[in-house]
């Protein structure tokens, strides 16, 4: 199963990060955390890897919506957005696949939700596609 929706950005991670978060907050969703993997395992192991960022990304509305139905859903709502530097200077974004939530947990009420979310993922994605240079 695939569960990402992937874009590749001729930008460098450091432009992208706050594109990403604009594009996504267009959409209603607000960025409610930001971990810094790269820092982290930096700090916590001394290991280095390429720039990588877990934003939390959620719509409010939506949210309450799938929690409405199941508290656990929780686990499966699409609210992660990876921003990564890749070599050559691009930068790949990766949102989790909204329908998760239906599939996963075999939730067939889900899926209005899903669809709407997945409606506003790909919105955000085709927007940073189309602002950003090629």
């Amino acid at each position: 199963m695939d569960y990402a929706r992937t874009i590749r950005l001729d930008l460098p991670y450091d432009q992208a990060v706050p594109k990403v978060k604009e594009a996504f907050k267009e959409q209603g969703f607000g960025t409610l955390t930001e971990i810094d993997v790269t820092a982290t395992l930096k700090e916590k192991l001394g290991q280095d890897m390429e720039d990588y960022v877990i934003l939390g990304a959620c719509n409010p509305q939506l949210a309450h919506r799938a929690l409405d139905i199941e508290r656990e859903i929780g686990l499966l709502l699409p609210c992660n957005v990876v921003v990564r530097s890749t070599e050559g200077g691009t930068t790949l974004v990766q949102a989790l696949d909204p329908n998760v939530m239906v599939t996963v947990p075999e939730r067939p009420q889900m899926q209005p939700i899903a669809e709407e979310a997945s409606t506003r993922v790909q919105a955000a994605l085709d927007t940073l596609r189309t602002t950003t240079p090629r």
